[in-house]
């Protein structure tokens, strides 16, 4: 069973993944096959295809199923290490969330720290629960909320933290299994565009 998600967590395998030829040949790999197969469907050179499976497969994006005997060749049988990927942000380096956004946790890049955790969180627990042929217990709420200004904003902030932490202390217990909860509040976009590079932002946040 292949893992849902794999988290890129370092410049070179993004390096490795951000080529056009390389996610076509990553798509083609969702089942396990042969880079001469793979070259005959997406139009490439064998030779061209072999080279890009070798730097997926040496940054951990593809794995090695096994070798297949054609004729007097034996052909080498790979697939992708996962249905999806993420880039997470402490793959940027430098360009990742300053140290006082991490700390602020008010602030984007705290929640964006959040959220790359649970992403790398959940990528491990995925390949676990593939290689045990099970499935991970999650639970997921998504709402959407309009606040009448940034008073009722805190205000809803502040009976969140402790409604949340006061059914925390309820069914905490020295026993079972460890879950972890995340809440995350943020400007919901409304416009039906993405904006381009260098776009100014047009978010209300009062």
């Amino acid at each position: 069973m292949t893992p849902a998600v794999q988290v890129i967590q370092n410049i070179d395998a993004v390096a490795a993944l951000f080529s056009a030829p390389r996610l076509k040949i990553l798509a083609e790999l969702a089942e396990p096959d042969t880079a001469a197969a793979i070259a005959r469907r997406v139009g490439l050179p064998r030779q061209q295809v072999s080279y890009h499976v070798r730097e997926l497969e040496h940054a951990g994006l593809v794995t090695f199923v096994e070798e297949r005997r054609k004729g007097n060749c034996v052909e080498r049988v790979v697939q992708a290490a996962a249905r999806s990927y993420v880039v997470s942000p402490a793959a940027l380096g430098s360009l990742g969330s300053t140290p006082a956004e991490q700390r602020d946790t008010f602030s984007i890049g705290y929640l964006v720290g959040l959220a790359a955790r649970a992403i790398r969180d959940l990528a491990w627990l995925s390949v676990r629960a593939a290689a045990a042929k099970k499935r991970v217990s999650t639970m997921a709420l998504d709402v959407d909320i309009r606040f009448a200004s940034a008073e009722s904003r805190g205000a809803f902030a502040q009976e969140l933290s402790v409604f949340i932490a006061k059914l925390a202390a309820k069914y905490h217990s020295a026993e079972g299994r460890s879950f972890r909860l995340i809440a995350g509040v943020y400007p919901a976009i409304t416009s039906a565009s993405t904006p381009e590079p260098g776009d100014q932002a047009c978010v209300n946040m009062s």
